[in-house]
């Protein structure tokens, strides 16, 4: 899912870079109001293993790559998709400028699909689905509809772009991820679980349960 350089024009690169400037104003003011010393810890953890799981990638035909992404499992720990944008930008141009995985022209583009829409769905799907399916059904499938939704954007902004035809895009990127998501959802529960039964002081949405939100 990582867009090299080269795959989007330098015009809509900067369309995306404006994009995830305005995104970053509004995830430091978030941080600034709601990070604790309890948190910031924990988004570096999060961010190091989003790091690994990023790097496992799929060779995917055409010059992408697939992976699990974690998105929505930033969004849901948080309880805001701006942390989702914090954790993508650094991980992202650390992955772009050591390691060449991903371009510093399209960062603005990754952090767009796997940060900004990746969190975004999976906060507001889980949202959306646990009052339906139950809480931990609808963190698996808000992980699965974010990983999934991410890809098919990405498909979109290549077909725009000109690299190659959406339908092509679509197959490529969005058939592999469906079966990816699969994976990130199970994990994405696992996490969870976890941190719901051992440190559920650290899962902001009780947090604002407790201040009564």
């Amino acid at each position: 899912m990582h867009i090299p350089d080269g795959f989007i024009p330098w015009t809509q690169c900067a369309i995306y870079y404006i994009i995830l400037i305005v995104a970053l104003y509004f995830a430091t003011k978030w941080a600034k109001k709601n990070l604790d010393d309890k948190h910031v810890p924990l988004m570096a953890i999060l961010a190091a293993g989003i790091f690994a799981i990023m790097s496992m990638n799929m060779p995917i035909p055409f010059g992408t790559s697939g992976h699990m992404v974690g998105g929505c499992l930033v969004a849901l720990v948080f309880c805001a998709p701006e942390a989702a944008v914090l954790v993508f930008t650094i991980v992202l141009l650390i992955q772009a400028l050591i390691f060449g995985d991903g371009g510093i022209t399209a960062l603005g583009t990754n952090v767009l699909n796997m940060g900004i829409i990746g969190g975004c769905v999976g906060l507001y799907a889980f949202k959306g689905l646990k009052n339906t399916i139950g809480k931990y059904p609808a963190v698996g499938v808000a992980a699965w509809l974010a990983t999934v939704i991410a890809a098919a954007a990405a498909a979109v902004e290549l077909a725009i772009a000109g690299t190659f035809p959406l339908t092509l895009g679509i197959y490529s990127m969005v058939l592999y991820h469906m079966f990816i998501g699969i994976i990130e959802a199970v994990l994405t529960v696992i996490v969870i679980m976890a941190l719901e039964k051992y440190r559920p002081d650290l899962l902001m949405w009780n947090k604002q349960t407790q201040g009564g939100k």
